[in-house]
């Protein structure tokens, strides 16, 4: 029997068409998923996502691999794995890559959930040499890196049993929704749960685990996305003795934590890790 929540692997995903030479994966066609296009994007050395602005959906991104300058109008920052931004929809963007390696982002138009709602406007490409400056810094939208969030004090008795917790977007710097960065230690685990306001999105990084959405029982591993609709149980346990799981994730239209509707569903059994 088939998967009802299936996990996606990156590389399962087609290659589509970005203007700049990038490999794009687009995550749509899941219809259990009505609030955000997600997409996967990797930018080789010397490349760039050249200028564009999205008219109809904010752009929530983060740097997962990789380094460069990042530029939201004429404004420019450097930007390193583990920066988290929110473009603002009718503001002009753009990333060079920097580094000696590929960059990768990933990132949720919010509200929309094909491409040619986002309303994509390409304004013009974007090279080494217009970054060649001292970068000015961002403040339009939101851009932060996790390493300067605190880690969050969440309540272990309502199934928080996760190593580190942080929430570089929410709506205590201004973003409509909650991007996540979770680190699972050997035995750690988020119980089972639901959110009864907001359908969830998040990508392992790296680790390997088990992870349960309704009846679903399924191993995890880095470089899957898992997409969690809104009411749906479904919790993460980490399998590995010795590695960690790193995922990012964001909680679509919901500002905090309390606002996704999070609902405790009771401890992990052995009987819930059995994969069928």
């Amino acid at each position: 029997m088939g998967l009802r929540y299936p996990l996606i692997d990156v590389d399962s995903v087609g290659v589509a068409p970005d203007g700049d030479g990038n490999a794009l994966r687009l995550f749509s066609d899941i219809p259990e998923i009505k609030s955000a296009l997600t997409y996967h994007l990797t930018i080789p050395p010397g490349g760039a996502r050249g200028r564009q602005i999205n008219r109809n959906a904010d752009d929530v991104l983060v740097l997962v691999q990789g380094s460069g300058i990042a530029g939201v109008g004429s404004e420019t920052a450097e930007m390193t794995a583990g920066h988290c931004q929110l473009v603002p929809k009718g503001q002009e963007y753009f990333f060079v890559n920097t580094g000696d390696n590929d960059a990768v982002i990933v990132g949720f138009y919010i509200g929309v959930t094909d491409a040619a709602a986002i309303g994509l406007e390409a304004t013009a490409p974007a090279t080494l040499d217009d970054v060649a400056g001292a970068p000015t810094g961002i403040t339009q939208g939101i851009f932060v890196h996790e390493n300067d969030v605190t880690p969050e004090n969440m309540d272990k008795g309502d199934g928080w049993n996760i190593t580190d917790f942080r929430l570089p977007l929410s709506g205590r710097n201004g973003c409509g929704s909650t991007l996540f960065r979770a680190r699972f230690f050997p035995g750690a685990v988020h119980a089972k749960h639901q959110h009864e306001n907001c359908e969830e999105i998040y990508f392992v990084m790296s680790g390997h685990g088990l992870a349960g959405a309704g009846p679903d029982r399924v191993e995890v591993h880095g470089g899957q996305f898992h997409f969690i609709p809104s009411g749906v149980e479904h919790f993460m346990h980490n399998l590995s003795e010795t590695d960690p799981i790193e995922a990012i994730g964001i909680y679509v239209g919901a500002g905090s934590v309390a606002d996704t509707g999070y609902v405790f569903m009771g401890s992990v059994t052995q009987e819930d890790l059995k994969v069928a």
